[in-house]
């Protein structure tokens, strides 16, 4: 067994890594998968709403079960399941008899790792005996960012070094990340995140008005970074006028890059939370504003990779102030918040769609309405500081 916990937060950092690898690689196979598999664009659709499901299902399972089951063999678990996921994409659908069952079942596999690593990583960091705990949250959590730049960057190097056809060794060098990951947390240190007994059970932690507070911020927080970061590549290829394979790099590349030197900024130098987190959630309503009235479409996408700056300690900050505000609630306020968050990046971008295609899809309509988000969770957070100070 190693014995600092130094390497149960070198372990967590790439089981973030992991995640963005599950949310960013399977996207960019789309059109592969359509073209060698015959898979319609529905069925794409089908894939997404089986990732999301199951990663909600587990979120929902293990804020009960992850304390019963043990953080090492839930984190182990987890990235065996990605790996298997990952690598399944290019063996399952020659296995099983039909393709499309084949990529359901890779799809299944690898989202609840996903989920497990969502529900679990956090508060393994949250439990290290560690001082500025909202510092390593960030941190942690810029992992995700780190990874998912790393993902659309060398995925794409890969496709245009080797060519698509290629594609089954990208996808099973990518599942080597979380299988030699789950080995290295099979000998790191983990700490408790409460004593057995001193947890929140989940019935009276959601009659704490406090939780509902903080399960909205997080929804709000996810709806505000996911509604500009996916609809970041459809804004450069339709406003520049660029290829796809640029509009990924210089849309969702751009976005991850802000996002995750705000955390490691934050991370560094950051100390009043709530305080960040106002000033956060301002200037993302800024960005909303510079992409929805500047017609100058180099600016309108400054404003698109600066919103990621803004919104890249809202997630991890609404984490770190939920543990400081509510210490007993345990493995299930982590799970529970992830959840919140997941409904918020689903229903985010969704409702943004829908509000372009109502407007003859004018995609700048569209985040308009998603001004609404950051506005919001600045409103709360103003509420919540003047009640606290009341207090």
């Amino acid at each position: 067994m190693l014995k600092s916990y130094r390497h149960t937060k070198i372990a967590c950092y790439f089981g973030y890594v992991t995640q963005a690898i599950v949310g960013n690689l399977v996207p960019l196979l789309f059109l592969i998968f359509q073209s060698e598999f015959g898979v319609s664009l529905a069925q794409v659709t089908v894939l997404v709403t089986v990732n999301f499901s199951v990663q909600l299902l587990i979120d929902l399972l293990f804020s009960k079960l992850a304390d019963k089951i043990g953080y090492r063999v839930c984190l182990v678990g987890a990235h065996v399941f990605a790996a298997v996921g990952l690598a399944g994409l290019a063996f399952f659908p020659a296995i099983l008899p039909d393709r499309f069952a084949g990529l359901i079942t890779a799809v299944c596999c690898y989202a609840v790792g996903g989920g497990l690593i969502e529900v679990l990583v956090s508060p393994t960091v949250e439990a290290c005996p560690t001082k500025n705990k909202a510092a390593e949250m960030s941190l942690l959590h810029s992992f995700y960012c780190w990874g998912s730049a790393a993902v659309v960057l060398l995925s794409t190097g890969f496709f245009f070094a080797f060519g698509q056809s290629n594609w089954r060794i990208l996808v099973i060098i990518w599942a080597c990340v979380p299988m030699l990951n789950a080995a290295y947390f099979a000998f790191v240190p983990i700490a408790r995140l409460n004593e057995a007994g001193e947890s929140l059970p989940i019935g009276k932690l959601v009659r704490e008005r406090k939780f509902w507070l903080f399960l909205v911020l997080i929804a709000l927080a996810g709806a505000a970074e996911v509604s500009m970061s996916q609809w970041a590549s459809a804004l450069a290829e339709r406003g520049l006028g660029v290829s796809k394979a640029i509009g990924d790099l210089t849309g969702p590349f751009l976005f991850a890059v802000f996002m995750g030197l705000a955390r490691v900024l934050y991370a560094r130098f950051g100390k009043k939370l709530r305080l960040c987190l106002i000033l956060s959630g301002a200037l993302c309503i800024a960005c909303y504003l510079v992409v929805w009235l500047v017609p100058v479409p180099a600016i309108a996408l400054a404003g698109c990779a600066l919103c990621g700056f803004s919104v890249g300690t809202l997630w991890p900050g609404i984490f770190s102030l939920s543990a400081e505000e509510m210490p007993r609630g345990g493995t299930a306020l982590f799970a529970l918040l992830a959840l919140g968050g997941d409904l918020g990046c689903t229903l985010g971008p969704t409702l943004v769609g829908l509000c372009a295609g109502a407007f003859g899809d004018d995609l700048r309509a569209g985040l308009a309405f998603a001004l609404a988000f950051p506005v919001l969770f600045v409103l709360l957070m103003l509420a919540f500081g003047r009640e606290k100070k009341n207090r």
